[in-house]
């Protein structure tokens, strides 16, 4: 199986690659407006927009939605779908390895989400061997934190991380992305922390802060 994907560029000849991973019940449109948002100078961007599978999410009664894996309880750090994330980390790869078939380097691409789709970045970049250009979570958190001290890779130790959270997040909990954050630094990688007045959402301002992350942290 292949993840069917939205494609955008932002100009031609591309110089990197950001697969942007979409959050529970939503899919790879969810995030295409905010392309506009990084039209960088000098810097065009392919932005890849994969569309998670649909499975039964028991959270919501069972309901068949798109997600890279299963909801089990409200405290979604302590009852985890490993089994789901394991399947969704392996269609993620086959995606990414798409990208290098077509031409790019690991050091090109960068790993972005919104809560589940966050989730997976955090998860997929500290499980690998290869070093990608950096890693972008919003709203998310470690899915299976025990990883990051028992079987996590430093490859990426030094590839910028940005995490940003709402202070008022319902959803994911602003004190579990913090948590996260701060295991993520005493394993040993490079987070840039940023919080926001916000719910579960994305905001322009923080849109705004990625921009200029990109361009201070990315750009070559």
């Amino acid at each position: 199986m292949n993840l069917d994907t939205v494609v955008r560029q932002t100009g031609d000849n591309p110089k990197a690659v950001i697969i942007w991973l979409h959050g529970l019940g939503a899919d790879g449109n969810d995030f295409v407006p905010v392309v506009p948002e990084f039209s960088i100078k000098d810097f065009p961007v392919k932005f890849v927009f994969p569309h998670a599978p649909k499975i039964p999410v028991t959270i919501n009664g069972g309901m068949v939605m798109r997600a890279w894996y299963d909801i089990l309880a409200m405290d979604i750090d302590r009852h985890i779908d490993e089994n789901g994330i394991n399947g969704s980390v392996n269609l993620i790869n086959k995606l990414i390895d798409e990208q290098i078939s077509q031409g790019f380097n690991y050091d090109q691409i960068i790993l972005a989400g919104f809560s589940q789709g966050a989730a997976m970045s955090l998860h997929i970049s500290t499980q690998s061997p290869h070093n990608f250009a950096g890693v972008i979570a919003l709203s998310g958190y470690l899915p299976v934190p025990e990883q990051i001290i028992d079987n996590a890779n430093s490859s990426n130790h030094n590839t910028p991380y940005f995490m940003g959270h709402g202070t008022q997040d319902p959803v994911v909990p602003y004190q579990l992305g913090k948590t996260s954050s701060e295991t993520m630094i005493k394993a040993g990688y490079t987070i840039s922390w940023h919080q926001y007045p916000i719910q579960h959402g994305v905001s322009m301002e923080e849109l705004s802060d990625i921009n200029q992350w990109i361009i201070n942290k990315i750009k070559k």
